[in-house]
């Protein structure tokens, strides 16, 4: 029999908010410094979930490794932290799943890899702060997602077992941390998703193509 979910843990980009706007401004504008026109934000959108350093390779074709990308890093979370919600939005039916966990006794947070000096402002200018039960970025505790030391985390301080802890991500590392982690996941299919392995291979125990899934799936894993 399926465990109960008393708790909910979503990762940031691309599974709570569509953040890819304000991801592919800040490429944009560093692009625009050297008199490059902009890219589409459909090009850099699936890479997203990989922060900056998928930012820079999707907007430069420049990868880890390359004399040129540390200082494009850094140029990339200064200007970012400018326009940290500009244009980022819960994806549709989002804030009526939130409402739903909520009025099911169901505390949610978030658990990202995007640091959290940029996670807590992306949330508070949501209007989220005061509702989040937990919100761990990707240098609150000494790894970050694939690891499961966030996840953990993020259980501990909510006082909820990891089994009976549901994370939601759009990327294989949120499904890696989460089976580290003793917790059931699904993958949110909306989502960025990447280019690398498709979700069905991610081994995760569902995938949904709408938050209102999300609910669905909680829903059919209620206490009687």
């Amino acid at each position: 029999m399926p465990q109960v979910i008393e708790a909910v843990l979503f990762d940031l980009d691309g599974t709570l908010a569509d953040t890819a706007p304000d991801m592919a401004l800040t490429v944009n504008r560093m692009r625009a410094r050297r008199g490059l026109d902009p890219v589409a934000a459909e090009l850099v959108r699936p890479h997203v979930s990989s922060g900056a350093r998928g930012m820079i390779v999707a907007a430069f074709g420049i990868a880890p490794g390359d004399p040129q990308f540390p200082g494009l890093r850094e140029e990339f979370l200064e200007l970012y932290a400018e326009n940290l919600c500009d244009g980022t939005r819960l994806f549709p039916g989002m804030a009526e799943v939130l409402d739903l966990l909520e009025s099911e006794g169901i505390g949610w947070g978030v658990v990202t890899n995007k640091f959290e000096r940029f996670a807590r402002p992306v949330i508070e200018g949501l209007g989220l702060g005061r509702r989040a039960a937990v919100v761990i970025g990707g240098d609150t505790s000494p790894r970050a997602k694939p690891f499961p030391d966030p996840l953990l985390l993020a259980a501990a301080t909510m006082g909820v077992a990891p089994m009976r802890t549901l994370y939601v991500g759009d990327d294989e590392r949120d499904v890696q941390a989460a089976r580290a982690a003793g917790m059931p996941v699904i993958v949110a299919g909306y989502g960025y998703l990447g280019d690398g392995t498709p979700p069905a291979q991610w081994g995760a125990d569902d995938i949904v193509d709408s938050p209102q899934g999300i609910a669905s799936w909680v829903r059919s894993r209620r206490a009687p």
